[in-house]
């Protein structure tokens, strides 16, 4: 929480009035804390400012020396979901770059312990996206092609190289994404299950494999695209 709120003090220092990070710091993890539980509890819209503050142990005046309105708050914790999610996810190691199947199993594996990390921020973004004001859904939306697009570019690198089989790779991301999604969203549901998150990634991508890889016949050479039947996933 602390590295993160730094970072957003950082992204917006035009307009947080507090400069200095000893201060602004722990006081913005207090701000963004309090917003992330008193949203699962009642939902981002249904939440005054006058509850933040009271959560956050700030004045009303306090917190406006960090946002002005509470859109400005939901923005910079969108942005800052949406740009780590980003560089984490572009950032794959070389070992990993011109394997298809490998730097599949790392997005995988990398976006669910990331979801993990930041776990309330992810749930913040997913759950609350149909009451956000229209730039600020549009934003969410964006986060997901994001994401499915670094997806599908690796899909049709496998493709490419062979590897994969795959005749409808945006469709197929899109049913990827999902299950990357599950994790954090139904959080309770595995840990009621006794399900690891070490277990989860391996499940995860031992079932994409099963959708995605091409597959040989016995004693024979495959010349073609095998098409396979997709598995849908809810979010």
């Amino acid at each position: 929480m602390d590295v993160l709120c730094a970072r957003i003090l950082e992204r917006h220092r035009d307009s947080i009035r507090v400069q200095k990070p000893h201060l602004a710091v722990p006081n913005l993890t207090r701000i963004i804390g309090a917003t992330l539980t008193l949203s699962n509890k009642h939902g981002f819209h249904a939440t005054t400012l006058r509850q933040l503050a009271e959560a956050s142990g700030l004045s009303m005046g306090g917190l406006y020396t960090y946002f002005d309105s509470k859109p400005t708050l939901l923005s910079m914790i969108l942005s800052e979901v949406a740009e780590t999610a980003a560089e984490v996810l572009t950032a794959p190691p070389a070992s990993v770059k011109q394997d298809a199947r490998k730097h599949l199993h790392w997005i995988i594996a990398t976006h669910v312990r990331m979801s993990e990390a930041m776990q309330p921020w992810f749930v913040f973004s997913f759950m609350e996206a149909k009451s956000f004001p229209p730039a600020e859904r549009q934003r969410a939306i964006e986060m997901e092609v994001m994401t499915e697009k670094i997806i599908a570019d690796v899909l049709k690198q496998g493709v490419a190289s062979g590897v994969f089989a795959i005749d409808q790779v945006a469709l197929t991301a899109s049913l990827i994404k999902p299950l990357l999604q599950d994790w954090y969203v139904k959080r309770a549901k595995y840990r009621r299950r006794g399900t690891s998150i070490e277990a989860y990634i391996n499940a995860v991508s031992a079932f994409v494999d099963a959708a995605v890889a091409r597959r040989t016949r016995p004693g024979r050479v495959a010349t073609g695209r095998r098409t396979r039947s997709r598995p849908t996933a809810q979010p």
